[in-house]
């Protein structure tokens, strides 16, 4: 049975691609951009190198300079500098999506940055690049905004990389598919520790909004026929014994249509690899419009190596 709390696919990829740079969270200043007239506010109250200073009431009133605890502080057509600080109670995961535009505000690429391990009430300062996308203009506006802004617990931080955890499973979720209001996630466990684990079954989730809060009100069903067809999530759930090295895999599927009543969204969800595994938070977006419901694959087994 699922041990859920209230809470192969060949589709299009949904997601845009996303150049990931690692910020420490105790950043030193930044030097070396080239300054600009666009306007943005610098952190300290003085010209910093992205740009000239003015008013922070200019990015608190924008989602595009200012959202979940990140701020655009200066920008030039060189670079833009932000800061990030973490309204949280707790140690987080901060990873904060940029679109680059050009002159004429037309989307470019997104830039993805992470600070890891911010500290309550800390703030992480960094810098990104824009390349020289077109030329900024007086009044025109910057040339980066703010697309989305995330924040994990960083004890249940999703790691594919870096130490194997304490329980010896390393959990993450891929990019996911999408077509025609088709989604399928991958939920990946692999062993990286020293021992032999064995999973059976199906994991334990819990769905939270964009506040960490829990979603009720979602059927979970089993697999992922009441969905969709071959989306790789109905293998019958079995004992898997995963020795060093070895993977395996769990499908989420659900559609985003939106008929009567108020769409769910659910960006994060917490698993548990087994009913006694510690929780890792991963950030699937899952968008369910009015449906309400999202299928859950069985643990199976996948490749033998990364």
């Amino acid at each position: 049975m699922h041990q859920f709390e209230n809470a192969g696919n060949h589709l299009t990829a949904r997601r845009p691609a996303a150049a990931v740079v690692v910020v420490a969270a105790c950043a030193a200043l930044l030097v070396g951009c080239a300054d600009g007239a666009t306007g943005i506010p610098a952190a300290s109250g003085s010209a910093g190198p992205c740009g000239a200073p003015s008013s922070s009431r200019d990015a608190q009133a924008s989602p595009g300079l200012a959202q979940g605890g990140v701020r655009i502080t200066a920008a030039s057509a060189a670079c833009a500098e932000y800061e990030v600080t973490n309204p949280e109670d707790e140690t987080s995961d901060v990873t904060a999506v940029f679109s680059r535009l050009s002159a004429a505000g037309g989307a470019l690429d997104n830039v993805t940055q992470v600070v890891s391990s911010l500290a309550p009430g800390a703030t992480a300062k960094g810098r990104i690049e824009l390349d020289g996308h077109g030329q900024a203009r007086p009044g025109a506006g910057p040339l980066v905004k703010i697309v989305q802004v995330r924040s994990v617990p960083s004890a249940e931080a999703s790691r594919p990389g870096g130490p194997c955890p304490a329980s010896g499973l390393r959990l993450y979720a891929d990019d996911g598919d999408a077509a025609m209001g088709l989604r399928a996630v991958g939920l990946h466990l692999r062993n990286c520790g020293t021992s032999a684990v064995s999973v059976n079954g199906y994991p334990t989730l819990q769905l939270l909004d964009v506040e960490h809060r829990p979603v009720d009100g979602v059927r979970f069903l089993s697999g992922g026929a009441g969905i969709a067809g071959g989306t790789g999530a109905d293998d019958p759930p079995q004992e898997i014994v995963l020795r060093p090295g070895e993977g395996a895999r769990s499908t989420l599927v659900w559609r985003n249509t939106v008929e009567a009543g108020s769409p769910v969204n659910a960006p994060y969800v917490r698993v548990r690899a087994t009913p006694d595994a510690a929780p890792v938070m991963v950030v699937p977006e899952i968008d369910l419009g009015t449906t309400g419901r999202l299928g859950v694959g069985a643990w199976a087994r996948e490749d033998s190596r990364p």
